[in-house]
């Protein structure tokens, strides 16, 4: 399973908006390649079409073609724009990045134990009276998600098993020591000064 997130980071809503562009973009590139994308979880800005992070899934089923196409979004981007929300604002340069992950579905349950209960949401007779949503917990660290955003149990178990994957590849960054944080820091204030895509205006037109 190949993974991509996407964050606008500590960035202002300017760099919110250039996650949505770039969802649209992403998706406007897999539809052209034929694979498979779904959108897994999102983290809403105050705007409309606006992200605080995105995290996409490709299909298996093309999982080089997707592996290759999560690749080339690894990374920091740049889009430069004059800003939509504050036309006054002298800066045009707006950052943010993406992380590929690529996961080995066969180890997903690995130290996972997974809950069963009563989805609380909204979905009719089908939703009040089956315990398809799914609390998955990682048994080490103690960290869980709860899924019931599907309609099934099967589906919420595999959305859960994604979710927990993601959140324990935070923590370990969060983990690192003072010192690779910084030397991390210093990386990624590098790559800001080339940026591994660059987007112009307000079409998001990619600069080759």
């Amino acid at each position: 399973m190949i993974l991509l997130q996407l964050s606008a980071g500590q960035g202002p809503i300017e760099c919110c908006k250039a996650i949505g562009l770039a969802l649209k973009e992403i998706e406007k590139e897999c539809r052209a390649k034929n694979i498979k994308l779904d959108v897994v979880d999102t983290v809403r800005a105050d705007k409309k079409d606006c992200f605080k992070s995105v995290l996409l899934k490709f299909d298996s089923r093309f999982e080089e073609k997707a592996k290759q196409l999560a690749f080339s979004w690894q990374g920091v981007m740049l889009w430069g724009c004059l800003s939509p929300f504050r036309p006054k604002h002298k800066r045009k340069n707006w950052f943010f990045s993406g992380q590929m992950y690529e996961i080995d579905e066969t180890r997903l349950d690995s130290g996972v134990t997974f809950q069963t209960c009563r989805a609380s949401g909204a979905g009719g007779q089908h939703v009040n009276t089956t315990d398809s949503a799914v609390r998955a917990t990682h048994t080490s660290t103690g960290l869980s998600v709860r899924v019931e955003s599907e309609r099934s149990q099967h589906a919420n178990k595999r959305l859960a098993k994604v979710l927990l994957f993601q959140k324990l590849a935070m923590l370990k960054r969060e983990q690192m020591t003072s010192q690779e944080q910084a030397r991390w820091q210093q990386h990624w204030e590098l790559e800001r000064g080339n940026p591994v895509k660059t987007f112009n205006g307000e079409k998001f037109v990619p600069v080759t």
